[in-house]
């Protein structure tokens, strides 16, 4: 029992929070660090190799200063270890209006294990909602099993695939399309 209590004691605090400042140039440093080894384990959200730090510093802070995303961070022990951005539809597209996009969701693989990537999808689904959106629309690629799962058992409908969507090492990889309806009393309105 005590050596339970003491695992317990001795696990890492994950925490996710929406950023709406600008980062310190430490959490900036632990951001493109993240983001280093989510590339570097295969799920760059676009990046096959790793860029230079300068350009992901500039990335990363026309997310934070960027009026239509919202950027949400992981953090394990006080270190940025993961992120996902909700994109808001166009200000012109009324008829969208209610379809926020998600993108760049990942754990680094150091991070991974400890609730994380689940906490992140929470987070940005309550957000979502109380700002009055009511659906979250994604994209994976079909190698990225554990992504899958994860969306997949938060309620997430496969309602489409492309299979040109990503080139990388010279292989073509299916993109698999998701959305979730996080407000179903949305659609009940007249």
């Amino acid at each position: 029992m005590n050596d339970q209590k003491n695992l317990k004691a001795k696990a890492p605090a994950a925490t996710v929070l929406q950023v709406t400042e600008p980062l310190s140039k430490s959490d900036l440093n632990d951001l493109c660090d993240a983001t280093d080894a989510a590339i570097d384990g295969g799920g760059g959200f676009g990046w096959l190799e790793i860029p230079e730090r300068t350009t992901l510093e500039r990335y990363w802070q026309g997310v934070i200063t960027a009026p239509s995303r919202w950027l949400f961070v992981a953090r394990l022990d006080g270190t940025i270890c993961g992120t996902t951005q909700l994109i808001m539809p166009a200000a012109h597209n009324a008829a969208q209006a209610h379809v926020v996009q998600m993108t760049t969701n990942f754990v680094a693989p150091w991070a991974r294990g400890h609730g994380l990537a689940k906490m992140l999808l929470e987070a940005v689904e309550e957000k979502a909602k109380a700002e009055g959106f009511a659906v979250i629309n994604l994209d994976v690629r079909n190698t990225m099993q554990g992504a899958i799962n994860l969306y997949e058992s938060m309620g997430y409908v496969k309602f489409g695939e492309h299979p040109y969507s990503v080139r990388s090492d010279g292989e073509t990889i299916t993109s698999l399309y998701y959305y979730k309806n996080i407000n179903p009393a949305f659609f009940d309105k007249k």
